[in-house]
């Protein structure tokens, strides 16, 4: 499976997820277009969109690196005009760009609510918006959303509603878009994982270095978007996809080359 000749636009692909995936995508041969805030690199995350885009271009393809905080729509408009001009249009757009808040209500400020419901919520919505011209004149249209199947467990719920509502928003809007867009040929699917993922908010978050060595590796991801967005469009679309089914799919049931330590017991990633 290829995705020669193909522009993946991915927002925050500068590390953790979002690279892993721009990295798989380009060795299947598609030119990707890190979209991210990361011009200097901070020594407790690592990567920039520059460093990003030049392990792209390692790959053999081409890679267009370019500062976006998803937060303004003006620095979105100029991302994809960038991107037009550059590769003559947009195949795939990638969602992957999110905020973390684990609080509960009474200890969410609303300057923090706002900005996860502005990255995940309206950004994700604008940045599909504005590509959405160049998607409806591609052969191979997929937009593919970093958010989970929406339970409405209250476990989920309960202890960090504003985090829970701009995740679910993110899987809502990916489900909607399968309907919306289906007579443009663009399919649109959501994807989360099984497990946790050893990325920086993992171990500077969330749970440390002891939760990371509980996780999968990030290639997971990457591997089940890539089977994702190797399908025909229309094919698939309209799922709240997890990684693990994915790859099952495909007859690949063997996951311990993703575990961080080899033989480690699991942490089961939030909503599932």
């Amino acid at each position: 499976m290829s995705l020669q000749g193909k522009t993946v636009f991915i927002t925050g692909g500068s590390r953790g997820i979002g690279k892993a995936i721009a990295l798989k995508l380009a060795g299947a041969g598609a030119n990707i277009v890190i979209a991210a805030k990361s011009v200097e690199e901070d020594p407790r995350l690592g990567g920039t969109i520059f460093s990003a885009a030049a392990e792209v271009e390692a790959l053999g393809v081409k890679a267009l690196a370019v500062q976006v905080d998803i937060r303004d729509e003006a620095q979105i408009a100029n991302a994809i005009k960038q991107t037009v001009d550059k590769f003559g249009g947009i195949d795939i757009v990638i969602n992957n760009a999110s905020a973390i808040q684990l609080t509960d209500t009474e200890n969410t400020p609303s300057k923090r609510f706002d900005l996860i419901h502005s990255i995940n919520v309206r950004g994700t919505f604008l940045v599909v918006q504005h590509a959405l011209p160049y998607l409806k004149k591609s052969t191979h249209a997929h937009i593919l959303t970093l958010s989970p199947p929406i339970n409405l467990d209250p476990k989920w719920i309960g202890p960090h509603i504003a985090y829970t509502l701009s995740k679910y928003d993110m899987s809502m809007m990916a489900i909607g878009w399968a309907h919306e867009l289906k007579e443009d040929g663009i399919a649109s699917n959501a994807l989360w994982p099984r497990t946790t993922i050893d990325t920086a908010a993992v171990r500077n978050l969330l749970g440390g270095e002891m939760l990371a060595n509980m996780s999968r590796t990030p290639a997971i991801l990457a591997d089940a978007a890539f089977y994702i967005l190797s399908k025909e469009k229309l094919i698939c679309t309209g799922n709240t996809f997890i990684d693990e089914a994915v790859l099952a799919a495909e007859g690949i049931t063997d996951l311990s080359g993703y575990s961080v330590v080899p033989g480690a017991t699991l942490h089961t990633d939030l909503f599932l």
